[in-house]
C-alpha cells in the first residue's frame, strides 16, 4: 500500500500505520471540509469554503500552513476557531498532499469512490436481508463488485501523470498496472 486517504475516523491512521509501515496516510480532504462546515451556519458555508480553498490549493504545505495561519487570523479564523483547530489537530494528515502534483491532487483528495462503492455493496446486502451461508454474502458481494467494475469504462485522465509522480515518489514500491 503506497497511499491511504482516511476520512476522520478515530485511530485509522494509527491502524494503518502499524500494517502498513510504509504507507503515506493522508486525511480525505472533502470530510475535512464538511466538518469545518458544521461549525458554521448555512449561510456563511459557501464563504468559509472559498476562504479555505487557498489552504488545500496551495502548491506546497509551507505555504499552505501560511495561507491557515492567515485564514486563523483572519475574519472566519476568529469567528470560528474550531474550523482551525480541527485543520491544524489534522495538520500532519494533510501535509502528504502536496507531495504531490495539482492533476493527482484531484485523484487523491478525496474518499468519494470509495464511499460510492461501499454504498452499492450495503444496498445489495441490507436488500437481502439475511444469508444461509457465508458463502452466500461473498458471492454477493462478488456479483455487485463485478457489475460496478463492468461500468468503469476508463481510468481517469490524469492516471498517466498520476503513475509517473507515484513512480517517483515511491520509486521501487509502486508496480504500475497495465
Amino acid at each position: 500500500m503506497l497511499i491511504a486517504v482516511v476520512d476522520g475516523l478515530k485511530g485509522f491512521p494509527e491502524a494503518i500505520e502499524a500494517v502498513f509501515p510504509q504507507a503515506l496516510v493522508q486525511t480525505c480532504i472533502v470530510h475535512l471540509l464538511r466538518y469545518s462546515m458544521q461549525f458554521a451556519s448555512w449561510k456563511e458555508r459557501k464563504a468559509i469554503a472559498a476562504a479555505l480553498k487557498p489552504i488545500y490549493r496551495a502548491e506546497t504545505a509551507e505555504v499552505a500552513g501560511a495561507r491557515l495561519d492567515d485564514f486563523a487570523a483572519g475574519p472566519w479564523g476568529q469567528r470560528y476557531p474550531a474550523i482551525v483547530a480541527s485543520w491544524r489537530r489534522n495538520w500532519q494528515q494533510v501535509i502528504p498532499f502536496f507531495a504531490f502534483a495539482p492533476e493527482i491532487r484531484t485523484m487523491i483528495y478525496t474518499t468519494n469512490a470509495i464511499e460510492s462503492l461501499h454504498s452499492q455493496v450495503r444496498k445489495a446486502v441490507r436488500g437481502r436481508g439475511h444469508f444461509p451461508s457465508d458463502q452466500a454474502a461473498t458471492k454477493l458481494i462478488w456479483l455487485v463488485l463485478e457489475n460496478v467494475a463492468a461500468k468503469w469504462k476508463s481510468r481517469p485522465i490524469a492516471w498517466h501523470a498520476a503513475k509517473a509522480a507515484f513512480a517517483i515518489q515511491f520509486e521501487d514500491r509502486f508496480v504500475p498496472a497495465a
